[in-house]
Formats: structure tokens, sequence, C-alpha cells
């Protein structure tokens, strides 16, 4: 077989190929079951909007993937990225919310590498991908969320308090061979940020924002 003809193969191959998109929706993991307000819990708060938006993506063809299979499932940081790698995704979309003062979403991309439990990543293809997929991402992300919840903005692993121990990037982002976004959806500790996310309003609005954004990122 020619090489021209190889390489055409493997584009006609690639072009037939269904998206796949793998959701994980935060905790509990290694690092405790997370965040709570008072009308709903980190955990439930990313369950509900991360079977939302698996919903709204299989609707405009993307393959889902979870990352775990019932709200209250342990799954550790370095398997949540294993299921992401398995998949071969062309992105993870990692779910969480804050508890830091002041309101609002923001999304976290790896900008440079870390190390933990052994391994240091994620690998510079990875790193770039991120990088480019975070900013279409999180451009489109705000325009949904527009009027909603405050943009706290684009911001790297390494301004987070995980991240920055490990010298760059989360244990998610380290062991991922794909693509990567971790979006802290709102800050539970505000009373309105609670309110708009225990709604069933806030959290459709917010996995239909999700669905723009992940399309967008991957050029669906």
């Amino acid at each position: 077989m020619s090489r021209a003809l190889l390489i055409l193969l493997l584009l006609l191959g690639s072009l037939g190929r269904a998206q796949t998109v793998c959701i994980d929706p935060g905790h509990p993991s290694e690092v405790g079951e997370g965040t709570r307000g008072k009308r709903i819990t980190e955990m439930k708060a990313a369950w509900k909007v991360a079977l939302l938006l698996k919903a709204k993506l299989e609707a405009k063809g993307v393959k889902v993937v979870l990352t775990k299979q019932t709200e209250k499932q342990y799954v550790k940081n370095r398997d949540r990225a294993a299921t992401a790698n398995k998949a071969n995704a062309d992105l993870m979309v990692r779910l969480h919310c804050d508890s830091a003062g002041g309101s609002g979403f923001a999304t976290y991309y790896p900008a440079k590498q870390g190390t933990a439990q052994g391994r240091t990543g994620p690998s510079d293809e990875v790193l770039a991908m991120s990088r480019a997929a975070a900013k279409v991402f999180h451009a489109k992300l705000a325009a949904g969320l527009k009027g909603a919840l405050r943009n706290n903005g684009l911001k790297t692993d390494m301004q987070t308090k995980v991240g920055a121990q490990n010298g760059g990037a989360l244990i998610g982002s380290i062991f991922s061979e794909v693509p990567v976004v971790l979006v802290e959806m709102c800050v539970l500790t505000n009373d309105s940020d609670d309110r708009f996310m225990s709604s069933a309003e806030g959290q459709d609005r917010f996995a239909q924002a999700l669905c723009d954004a992940t399309l967008a990122a991957i050029k669906k």
C-alpha cells in the first residue's frame, strides 16, 4: 500500500469516528467528598449537571463516557484520568464547585507539568492541546452564563492549592493523556451561587453552557 493511500485511509477513518467526551463529576476521591452549600453538596451538583450534559452531548451525536456510574462512587483522580485515556477522549471535562470567598465560575487547565504519585505530567502535547481547548471552551461557557453567575476567568492548575503543591498541575491533569479542563461551576458557600446551582433551572442552564462550550472546543 502506498504511503499516500495509507494517509488518506487514516484521514477518512478519523473523519468517520464519533467524537468522544469524558465527563468527570468531581468527588468522592482521595481528596475527600468536596464542599457543600446550604441547599446542595458539590458531589450532587456535579453529578446532576454531568447527567444533563451527557444527555445534551449525546443528542448532538457525541459519544460520552463518565468517570463514575453513581453519585457517591469513590474514584481516585488518577483512575478518572485513566477512564478518559482509555476512551481516547477528545476532551475531558471535570466538574467541581468551589468553597473559596467570592462567587462565580472559572475554567482551569494545565499550563505546566506537575508531579504526583511518582508521575510527572501531562506531556507537552497534552499541555498545548489543553491550553487551546480551554481558551475556546471558557469563552463559550462565559457567553452561556452571562448574567447568571460571575465570570472569574480562565485560570491554570497552578492557581489551585493542589496544583501548586504538585508543582503546576492537578492529579487528574498529571495522569491525563488527552486534553483536559476543570470547571469550578460556582462557589457553594456563596448563598446566591448555592441557590442557582441547587435549582433545576440553574443546573440545566449550566449544563447547556457546558454543552455549547464542549462542542466549540472539539469543533463539533
